[in-house]
């Protein structure tokens, strides 16, 4: 399975919007110019993410975009599958040997478990392991 541009770029946005919370809207002309994005890319890929209700249009001069509930609640999941459609590695049949048919559901099922259990606070919050404990050593 590999995720397009529209589920990657999806979760900037959304990651954009999160280190925001509470802070009032943001809007996309700035998360296109911070992330080095086309503008007019990040409109087509706000308006599927406001009609599933996980952003809010905030009008005016001031303007832009809001999460409509608190990052800990929206998950990297939510995001992909509004933006990617289902998640599978492959499209199998019922004729697919069942073997293959169990593994391709297995990997189906490890995928979706990691998405749906990183939330949008957690992409916000990562901090590299390598960063916590590296050692500047001189000799």
């Amino acid at each position: 399975m590999k995720i397009s541009t529209k589920g990657r770029y999806g979760l900037t946005i959304m990651m954009e919007l999160s280190s925001k919370f509470g802070e009032g809207p943001t809007s996309l002309k700035s998360i296109a110019e911070r992330n080095q994005l086309s503008e007019h890319y990040l409109e087509q890929l706000i308006a599927p993410l406001r009609n599933a209700g996980l952003v809010k249009s905030i009008r005016g001069a001031y303007g832009g975009y809001i999460l409509s509930k608190d990052p800990q609640e929206i998950t990297s999941g939510d995001v992909i599958r509004i933006l990617e459609g289902p998640i599978s590695p492959v499209d199998f049949t019922e004729e697919d040997d069942p073997a293959k048919r169990n593994l391709w559901l297995r990997i189906r099922d490890s995928i979706a478990d990691v998405l749906d259990s990183t939330t949008l606070a957690d992409l916000v919050s990562y901090k590299e392991e390598s960063q916590q404990d590296s050692y500047m050593f001189y000799i």
